[in-house]
């Protein structure tokens, strides 16, 4: 998992999640999405929300649910604010070890891909809160851009695209006497 730092801390104990599993929907505070916005390197935070479903899973636990958030960002081609929608899936099991797991085609299994190593328990907790915090960064679009923005090269053949052609001007300009 991606190092959040404890910017969003939901802690859940394995104990603590019934037979039948547990919901939960959460919502990020204003302190939390601006100090999560600055580790992101966001503009700004708009919203960020997660909603999971948690149940047992051999001895440890398995996490499925969506992350959706607003984030403002800049875009990369005109240099303007621009908003964007995150949303991501989250499908996860958590284990003390890889051989916690239930075993392969068992009837828990479902449709997880049991190849995708286990995240680690740490004393019996997951955290939902650096889940989410996660699951929003890694769906983050790393270079924004404005609808329809489009950057415009300058297209090769032309003497304005030559590295030179400002010094070539100049030369120009000062006469055969200055070369």
């Amino acid at each position: 998992m991606i190092e959040t730092q404890g910017l969003w801390r939901v802690p859940v104990r394995i104990e603590d999640v019934p037979e039948h599993g547990a919901h939960f929907d959460l919502v990020a505070d204003d302190n939390t999405r601006t100090a999560i916005a600055a580790m992101a390197g966001l503009r700004r935070l708009i919203r960020l929300d997660a909603v999971f479903d948690v149940r047992r899973w051999g001895d440890g636990s398995r996490v499925v649910g969506t992350v959706t958030a607003t984030v403002g960002q800049t875009c990369v081609v005109t240099l303007e604010p621009i908003e964007n929608e995150v949303q991501e899936s989250v499908d996860l099991v958590f284990a003390p070890s890889p051989g916690d797991l239930p075993p392969e085609g068992g009837a828990e299994c479902g449709s997880l891909n049991v190849q995708d190593p286990p995240e680690a328990l740490v004393d019996g907790t997951i955290d939902l809160g650096a889940v989410a915090t996660e699951f929003l960064i890694l769906g983050i679009d790393p270079y924004p851009r404005k609808p329809g923005a489009v950057f415009g090269a300058a297209s090769i053949g032309e003497d304005a695209a030559h590295p030179f052609a400002a010094l070539a001007e100049l030369k120009q300009k000062q006469g055969p006497d200055h070369g």
